[in-house]
């Protein structure tokens, strides 16, 4: 049974009158997922769904805004979306290409690429770095879009790149064995310098991370929404924010 509006506005004001600012967590990771079961459930065409998930993106930022989340991380595009149809691929990065010029504009977040940007045709890789560049001096929120992302391709990047900057310091391969720990890793990954993500959201249903922020969600809760992306409310938002509140972080413990 579908509640009217008016109760949902009531039930929406409760929940985020309920919560506690100082609880909220710093960082949430997205997985935007749904977007094509929405198309084919509205009997649309696909890039339709892309673009629905494109909108959602930036009233979720709003969202995130107006609760003073400092750092949110947008898994938006994964290295085994670069095999799909090249229609429906050609659709996606023309959506994500408008999306990112978007957040861009005057009075947006700062904006940081997170991914294999290499692999990438050559106007989205640009459109990454200029934004990376022009948004560099916000203070507002900062959003990671992990465009071209894997998990394990990140550890990788982040294992080669740590190598490479003792190689170059002239330490031997005992050396370099020697001072390799988490925290080289660490400040080698994409979220160099961030904390790491306290919130991983994943709307559709599904019930797994299919590689996002392998290393960083080590310690972080994890909420499954049914919902697809396209269809995520606000409401939803805060039941998240709510049932994170409520747990009782160990953090391995």
């Amino acid at each position: 049974m579908q509640w009217p509006a008016f109760l949902y506005g009531l039930y929406e004001r409760r929940l985020a009158s309920g919560l506690n600012v100082l609880k909220l967590p710093r960082h949430i990771g997205v997985l935007v997922d749904g977007n094509r079961r929405w198309a084919k459930l509205a009997g649309a065409p696909t890039a339709e769904g892309h673009q629905a998930g494109a909108d959602k993106i930036h009233e979720f930022l709003g969202w995130c805004r107006e609760l003073g989340i400092q750092t949110v991380t947008l898994y938006m595009l994964s290295t085994d979306n670069l095999s799909r149809p090249s229609e429906e691929l050609e659709d996606l990065l023309g959506i994500i290409e408008n999306t990112l010029s978007l957040l861009g504009e005057p009075g947006g977040p700062r904006v940081q690429p997170v991914g294999a940007i290499e692999l990438l045709p050559a106007s989205l890789a640009a459109k990454l770095e200029e934004l990376k560049v022009g948004t560099r001096d916000r203070e507002d929120m900062h959003v990671n879009v992990a465009v071209g992302y894997g998990g394990r391709r990140e550890i990788v990047d982040a294992v080669r790149s740590f190598l490479l900057e003792q190689a170059a310091a002239g330490r031997s391969t005992e050396q370099i064995a020697e001072s390799m720990d988490a925290e080289s890793i660490s400040r080698h990954l994409y979220t160099s310098g961030q904390p790491d993500p306290d919130l991983l959201i994943r709307t559709s249903g599904e019930q797994r991370l299919s590689g996002f922020m392998t290393w960083q969600s080590a310690y972080s809760e994890f909420y499954f929404c049914e919902a697809l992306w396209p269809d995520f409310r606000r409401v939803d938002f805060l039941r998240a924010l709510r049932d994170f509140e409520l747990r009782s972080r160990r953090f391995g413990g």
